[in-house]
């Protein structure tokens, strides 16, 4: 999954006791756009003409979902209501803030179109590896 600067900073940030976690229930957020640019590391936001962030659910984000400790999963997941993101989700990230703040990644990825009044569950795993 592709990570920008501004994500990889955050992480070393939260590694070295520099910042405190910033992607926690109350601040995370699922982001989803229209925009189709290719990816960069430098991006600090969704390119898209048409974006919106949601709050996560409740009990997010859970790391290890799978409960079984050894998937090294960090699940985020947000609901987006009839009234939000009404369009073609072509892109969407993880971010520390709903406008502005940090976005952990990025990824061109075509979920469809979401049409008012539908209610759509986003969930995003992250896995953390080790070794190549």
């Amino acid at each position: 999954m592709p990570l920008t600067q501004d994500g990889r900073d955050a992480i070393a940030g939260m590694i070295s006791g520099n910042l405190t976690p910033l992607f926690d229930n109350a601040n995370a957020h699922l982001g989803v756009g229209d925009g189709t640019t290719v990816f960069s590391t430098s991006q600090s936001d969704l390119q898209g003409t048409n974006k919106v962030r949601a709050t996560m659910d409740s009990g997010y984000p859970d790391v290890n979902p799978d409960a079984d400790g050894s998937t090294n999963k960090i699940r985020f997941k947000s609901t987006f209501d009839g009234t939000t993101g009404n369009f073609t989700w072509e892109e969407w990230g993880v971010f520390n803030a709903l406008s502005g703040g940090i976005m952990l990644n990025r990824l061109v990825d075509a979920q469809g179109t979401k049409a008012s009044g539908s209610t759509w569950v986003f969930e995003v795993d992250i896995t953390v590896k080790i070794g190549s």
